[in-house]
């Protein structure tokens, strides 16, 4: 049973390979909280989606808030200070940003949650998945996108108090 986030307030990135249990690990450490709001960037685009979106809502706490941001994650941190922000998933938001025509503003808004990440009071829980240890994609737009989001794992981790990795649902502490 992992530990819950503590009273004052703690930045945790947790990584790991699909279906390594982040999302459920990430649940049970703001648990005990009572102010959180569920941070969702997926978009039911397809009914697979909609099926894994669903799974989701049916296993989180019904005492939490939703918010469905898919793009703009700076202002979630601006407009809720003092909460316990679970956000799910980073790389997501990552593929929603690259799939967008302007991708001048997708660095634009990386650089500004950065910052506010860094001002935030509150506690935040970042799920992510790492996908920096498979086989370079043949597609630019892949290995953007593993660019991109290993680039913002790392300045994730140099904000972070903790760093998870998951493996088969069990979490290995990497920092904190």
């Amino acid at each position: 049973m992992p530990n819950p986030l503590p009273a004052n307030a703690m930045k945790t990135l947790i990584l790991g390979g699909m279906r390594s249990g982040k999302s459920s690990y990430a649940e049970t450490l703001c648990k005990l909280h009572e102010n959180v709001q569920y941070v969702a960037t997926a978009t039911a685009d397809d009914e697979e989606m909609k099926s894994r979106i669903h799974q989701h809502q049916q296993q989180r706490s019904t005492q939490w808030g939703l918010i469905e941001e898919p793009l703009y994650l700076s202002k979630v941190l601006i407009s809720h200070p003092d909460t316990c922000l679970l956000i799910d998933c980073l790389t997501l938001w990552v593929s929603n940003w690259l799939c967008q025509e302007n991708q001048t503003q997708w660095q634009q808004e990386r650089q500004c949650f950065l910052q506010q990440l860094s001002k935030y009071s509150g506690n935040i829980v970042l799920v992510s998945n790492e996908v920096g240890q498979g086989i370079i994609p043949m597609g630019s737009l892949s290995r953007q996108f593993c660019d991109e989001t290993g680039w913002l794992h790392q300045a994730l981790a140099k904000q972070c108090q903790q760093v998870i990795f998951m493996v088969a649902g069990l979490p290995q502490v990497i920092k904190g």
